[in-house]
């Protein structure tokens, strides 16, 4: 099957397919629980940036002071971001490459490298460790990402 675009009824019979679904979810998720940490990290150290937040601080002037950043919620922050800047492009990319038809062995290197780069590039985020592990960990994950577009480009559309 390699080569071939999949049908969409197939979708649910295409190994590839599964996969991506799998590792989809996986990244997925690990950025939905960026958001957690964002809030756990904001109620800890009591930063908030809307002032409703922090009414059950207390009211008026005492509660003002609740209302700033701190260092350690940015930090988690731009992790998130830049989830946000990765991940997104890994669904729509990933999805395409997956319906192109690639080899199972080949999409499933592809997808594997990508979550654990993710995961990697949290962990070098938020403990944080020495660079170059963050950067390294965000381009192992952009190039793979860029390794699918460019398979979809040659696979599949007519330049």
């Amino acid at each position: 099957r390699s080569g071939e675009m999949a049908k969409l009824t197939q979708l649910i019979d295409n190994e590839v397919f599964r996969v991506y679904a799998t590792y989809a979810t996986i990244v997925l998720l690990k950025m939905m629980l960026m958001s957690l940490i964002t809030a756990y990290f904001r109620i800890t150290r009591k930063a908030f940036v809307n002032p409703e937040d922090t009414a059950s601080f207390g009211k008026g002037e005492s509660a003002k002071k609740f209302l700033r950043t701190d260092p350690d919620v940015e930090r988690v922050r731009r992790g998130h971001l830049n989830d946000l800047e990765n991940i997104v492009p890994f669904l729509g990319i990933g999805l395409l490459y997956a319906l192109s038809g690639p080899d199972l062995y080949t999409a499933l290197l592809h997808f594997r490298i990508f979550a654990g780069a993710r995961i990697a590039h949290t962990f070098a985020y938020l403990i944080p460790l020495p660079q170059p592990s963050r950067g390294l960990s965000w381009v192992v994950g952009y190039a793979v990402t860029i390794s699918m577009a460019y398979k979809v480009l040659k696979t599949g559309l007519y330049l």
